[in-house]
């Protein structure tokens, strides 16, 4: 019999800030409950999130919607080839009164952070992401500096513009949690968009449901979700062989099962349960290691994962 590791009136009201979360969001983001869920799995499990989409899906209305409802600070970076990494991590000024630098923050320093378009900066921008996105601090002439907490950052890519775009390396790709798409709405999830509209229901009209000091509580809750050996077993089974498939020219780093498993407890927490199961992992698997994956042949890493969910077995 397994032990409960999360008490279970705390899990009660992990529970209802997650209900209340959900349902604020979807005021804003119509119809698209599983992309809601797999943001906050990313969020509760303290990583980051990659929405690889079309424009005008609803990826910035997400991201807004998401730091009006934490009554967190909100911070977008707009990506150009022009962009320097002192745009993203702030820089030392000369202050002429006070005959000194000071440090101008930039919008790193917030709590949700869009990095809008992130494949169109230039590979040396984008590397100023890396250490804010797995250190939580950035570093400006040789001095690190602390972000606030929660940091999470959304980062979208359009999938279908090449010109002027600067693919992201490996190691990018690895710093994200997870991977989605938004897709197209339904003819009634779209007309309903326009309703809200015309009554206008926007992102300024959300009120906060959480404070940013529960959403630190539901990830420390998440770390303390039970995965059992068998369990952890069955991701290692899963990334182990994607390093060793004769489809796949680079496969999932120990980052990455680490990733799996944070997101897996995050998930069983948002399913309020203080234990994780195989479907778990068997829904988020393509979310969280299509994107490290570097095919060969053309081929696409969520196929290959979702062949290897058929065909490796939980134990």
């Amino acid at each position: 019999m397994s032990t409960s590791l999360v008490n279970p009136l705390s899990l009660d009201f992990m529970s209802d800030r997650i209900s209340k979360l959900t349902e604020n969001l979807a005021q804003t983001i119509v119809g698209k409950d599983n992309a809601i869920r797999l943001v906050l799995v990313a969020l509760i499990s303290g990583g980051h999130a990659l929405l690889e989409d079309v424009p005008g899906v609803g990826k910035t209305l997400l991201a807004k919607s998401l730091a009006r409802s934490v009554n967190g600070k909100f911070q977008r970076i707009q990506c150009t080839p022009d962009l320097l990494p002192t745009d993203i991590t702030g820089t030392n000024i000369w202050n002429p009164s006070s005959r000194e630098f000071e440090f101008l923050p930039g919008p790193a320093f917030a709590n949700v952070l869009l990095a809008d378009e992130i494949n169109r900066a230039t590979p040396r921008t984008q590397s100023a992401l890396l250490e804010v996105m797995e250190e939580h601090q950035v570093t400006v002439d040789g001095q690190a500096r602390k972000v606030p907490q929660p940091f999470f950052v959304i980062a979208t890519q359009n999938p279908i513009e090449y010109q002027g775009t600067f693919p992201l390396p490996e190691a990018q790709m690895d710093r994200f949690t997870l991977s989605l798409t938004l897709g197209y709405p339904s003819e009634s999830e779209e007309m309903l968009m326009l309703q809200r509209q015309h009554n206008n229901i926007s992102v300024d009209s959300l009120e906060p449901c959480i404070s940013l000091e529960e959403v630190l509580n539901l990830q420390k809750q998440a770390q303390q979700v039970r995965v059992a050996p068998e369990l952890q077993q069955y991701i290692l089974n899963l990334v182990r062989a994607s390093r060793t498939d004769e489809e796949i020219v680079l496969g999932v780093s120990p980052r990455g099962s680490v990733a799996l498993q944070k997101a897996t407890q995050a998930y069983a927490l948002l399913n309020q349960r203080d234990y994780a199961i195989p479907d778990d992992v068997k829904f988020l698997a393509p979310h969280v290691l299509a994107h490290r994956l570097i095919p060969a042949g053309g081929k696409q890493g969520r196929t290959i994962v979702e062949r290897l969910l058929r065909t490796i077995p939980v134990e």
